[in-house]
């Protein structure tokens, strides 16, 4: 039985044949189940036209909000099978995960609540909460679900991996289903039924990330009258049109194509009750602030005393102090503790490999840690493909995702690694952010990347909602030039150090040879702005002070 949690897992190896319950491989070959691209299951992800509905059924009628029928196929492809025995839970480490730190400041701040229950949630949004598995609210939800419900305005910092989806969209959903549509103005002529008036936005920096936080939206929205809509570039926008058509209440979308689909003039904002930007941080790092800052004050945006704001970043720099300033109005802020970056949940190992050796040890690896999700990162294309390859090659059921891959064909290899038919994903930093995928068991860095704050991007992809995972990262001398940063990491998250790292620290970065790892010095980026990388976010909090 499983113990009760924030969250039943969906995903994970499973027993069965083959390695992480996942079909079986002969070396040369895969199996006749299996397409070594990994693009297999065109009903997911994207909203696209194959797929089930999760919402839409429902009515809202004399007043109230009618759930629609049930519909076991839908159910099944939302929630996964209750119970399943094929899959794999990871172990969760509650404690750890109750300890993480919240601190909430501003005016009038409400009471934390403990449990989804109405007041103030509604039955039905339960119902669903139900369904997906969780038990009992994260630590970023305790908050956000009163203060949201609350009519405040919220600037939250935390992790991906928090809880944060839930925390807007469970409030956002509840009252959407107690306070009914609200009426779209008259159309007229060619533009009759082909604007949508949506009441809730959410913008996120990546499709990757606007995708993923439509599969919760429909989850949660099952059976009820609120139609979930995504919208991002990269995708066939005539299918994206198609869907908004059909009925739009809660938009998630990407700053530049939200943005073209309003010069279409197919998409209005003057609706828009609760909008919510999440990763705030990195949408400014992409440079998105004038799609943002264009949508938000220079469309038809209600003002910040017509709608509710939410703004969830990572980091809380001065252009986000300013943005939130610009957006919201006498606004709670909600400070909480990281999630995966420095946790004692995710042990981190550093081996000493050189680049002519990182294939077989990696097999080696594979072949000890057994089954489970695990996500590799290296630093090229070329690199992703080859190692996936390779491993298929060597009986391993792999796939890898990278900026070369159409937007189908990442959808396609995302799912098939979340159902744990294709159970090792190779990825390059396309992957690196963003991506929640539960129950990931073990991240490896074949290629070390150059900033820090990157390996603590990735090493985050496990130890999610306190999961317990391990991340392993292969170290030569090419990656001197982030051996300092990385002991100050692995200090501070009380890892094991191993000797090796402290000589090279020691000797200093006038060390020739190597051509840098794939990893250790071809990059060099420039970062318009850095976050603090080992703090809480309570040095956030003094900052705001």
């Amino acid at each position: 039985m499983d113990k009760p949690g924030y969250g039943a897992g969906r995903g994970g190896g499973g027993a069965g044949g083959g390695w992480g319950g996942a079909p079986t491989f002969t070396p040369r070959g895969g199996s006749s189940g299996f397409d070594r691209n990994a693009y297999g299951n065109p009903a997911s992800g994207g909203g696209g036209s194959q797929q089930a509905r999760g919402s839409g059924d429902g009515q809202w009628r004399d007043g109230k909000h009618i759930p629609g029928p049930a519909n076991p196929r839908v159910e099944r492809e939302l929630f996964g099978v209750p119970n399943d025995p094929n899959v794999q839970h990871s172990g969760i480490n509650f404690e750890k995960y109750d300890d993480i730190p919240v601190e909430a400041s501003g005016q009038g701040v409400p009471d934390p609540v403990t449990t989804f229950a109405n007041p103030p949630l509604d039955d039905h949004l339960i119902t669903n909460i139900e369904l997906s598995g969780y038990k009992v609210p994260t630590p970023v939800q305790k908050y956000s679900i009163p203060i949201v419900m609350g009519g405040r305005d919220l600037m939250a910092c935390a992790q991906t991996g928090s809880g944060k989806t839930g925390g807007f969209l469970f409030p956002i959903l509840s009252q959407a289903f107690q306070n009914g549509p609200t009426a779209a103005p008259m159309q007229t002529g060619m533009a009759r039924q082909r604007k949508a008036y949506p009441t809730s936005l959410i913008l996120a920096p990546t499709r990757e990330l606007v995708s993923q936080i439509y599969d919760e939206a429909r989850k949660f929205a099952y059976r009820s009258w609120v139609r979930p809509c995504v919208v991002y570039g990269g995708a066939d926008i005539g299918q994206q049109l198609r869907q908004i058509e059909r009925g739009c209440d809660l938009l998630v979308a990407t700053p530049g194509r939200l943005v073209d689909l309003i010069e279409r003039g197919r998409i209005s904002l003057q609706n828009i009750k609760y909008l919510v930007l999440d990763e705030a941080d990195r949408m400014l790092d992409m440079g998105f602030e004038p799609q943002i800052r264009r949508i938000v004050e220079g469309e038809d945006m209600p003002p910040t005393t017509g709608r509710q704001t939410l703004m969830f970043s990572a980091t809380f720099p001065r252009d986000i102090q300013l943005l939130a300033r610009d957006f919201l109005k006498e606004y709670i802020f909600l400070s909480v503790g990281r999630v995966g970056s420095t946790s004692e949940n995710i042990t981190q190992k550093i081996e000493y490999v050189e680049d002519v050796d990182k294939r077989s040890v990696l097999l080696d690896i594979l072949h000890t840690h057994g089954a489970g999700l695990t996500l590799i990162f290296v630093e090229t294309k070329r690199m992703a493909d080859s190692l996936s390859d390779f491993l298929i090659n060597q009986g391993f059921p792999a796939t890898s995702i990278h900026g070369d891959r159409t937007q189908r064909e990442r959808e396609r290899a995302l799912e098939m690694f979340r159902s744990a038919r294709c159970p090792i994903l190779v990825a390059t930093a396309v992957a690196a952010r963003g991506l929640d995928i539960p129950n990931v068991k073990h991240v490896v860095n074949y290629d070390l990347p150059t900033d820090i704050d990157d390996y603590v991007h990735r090493i985050g992809r496990t130890g999610r909602a306190g999961n317990t995972g391990v991340a392993t990262a292969f170290f030569n001398r090419g990656n001197r030039g982030v051996v300092r940063d990385l002991l100050e990491l692995l200090k501070e998250a009380n890892q094991e150090v191993p000797a090796f790292l402290e000589t090279v620290a020691r000797e200093g970065t006038g060390f020739g040879g190597g051509r840098g790892g794939r990893g250790g010095g071809g990059r060099g980026r420039a970062r318009r702005r850095r976050s603090s990388r080992f703090t809480t976010f309570f040095t956030a909090l003094s900052v705001l002070i």
